[in-house]
């Protein structure tokens, strides 16, 4: 089956002094972030690559891996936007809009700077080989947050196998949960989902009905869990989920990079 990977690259995070996450070195070869998740990707079926990328991170990108992986080839979205109008992008959904017109196939769309895990891939890939349906996976919300820190997920409410909502759910903390009203068993958006091709036809309308309604607002994003959680609502998609026992590894500090490192060594 031919089946894309898309990964969102576009971001130079100030926390992570404004670097490029992806190209951090955290490999037990010395491999980048990005070149870690690529052999997972790859190695689970995925055969094209699709890097969705800001102008500053696309020259970087380029320089470091170029237009193929391992004899893939990586085609490039640059996910654009007026700087007199607005301070930042539109968001993830209005990126995953600016690299539709490269997809031609059925698709997995990822951060770029978490590595999800081989099995993760695999469940993926193997359920847009069978089945016509988006899909997504849940992680369990306790051993997907940081231990100190507050963090954003976005918390599954699930119904017979399908996703019913997603709401994103800001500074959660681990010793919190109930204050949030919602427990260490709940199952969380790490950002990744799977489409078939057919099933993007109403993105372009709404990304663009989204930048109408918020003319003039320097900095409202259109998040892609959102958008996806108000598409099941309206009963455009019907989106399969499966709990994985991957945690998602990430960066968010400089320092998180040594943490990595060990961890993948464990693996």
């Amino acid at each position: 089956m031919k089946a894309t990977i898309v990964y969102l690259l576009a971001g130079m995070s100030k926390r992570f002094g404004g670097k490029a996450k992806g190209l951090s070195k955290i490999g037990p070869n010395g491999e980048t972030l990005i070149e870690y998740s690529l052999n997972q990707s790859l190695k689970a079926g995925f055969n094209n690559i699709v890097f969705i990328v800001s102008e500053k991170s696309k020259e970087l990108y380029e320089k470091a891996i170029g237009n193929n992986y391992k004899g893939i080839p990586i085609s490039y979205a640059l996910q654009e936007y007026d700087e007199k109008e607005r301070e930042k992008p539109w968001g993830t959904f209005d990126a995953l809009c600016s690299a539709l017109h490269l997809i031609e196939t059925p698709f997995v769309i990822c951060n770029g700077d978490d590595i999800y895990g081989e099995s993760s891939f695999k469940i993926l890939f193997e359920h847009l080989k069978n089945e016509k349906t988006p899909v997504t996976l849940g992680y369990k919300l306790e051993d997907n947050l940081p231990e100190k820190e507050p963090a954003n997920r976005g918390i599954f409410s699930i119904e017979e196998g399908f996703v019913k909502s997603i709401v994103e759910t800001l500074e959660i903390q681990k010793d919190k949960l109930k204050e949030k009203g919602i427990s260490s068993e709940s199952l969380c958006s790490m950002n990744i989902f799977g489409f078939p091709k057919e099933s993007t036809q109403d993105f372009q309308n709404k990304i663009n009905e989204f930048k109408q309604q918020n003319l003039g607002n320097r900095t409202i994003e259109c998040f892609l869990p959102t958008e996806i959680s108000n598409l099941i609502n309206l009963g455009k998609i019907k989106m399969k989920i499966y709990p994985t026992k991957d945690n998602a590894i990430g960066l968010t500090y400089p320092e998180d990079e040594e943490k990595v490192r060990k961890q993948l060594l464990k693996q």
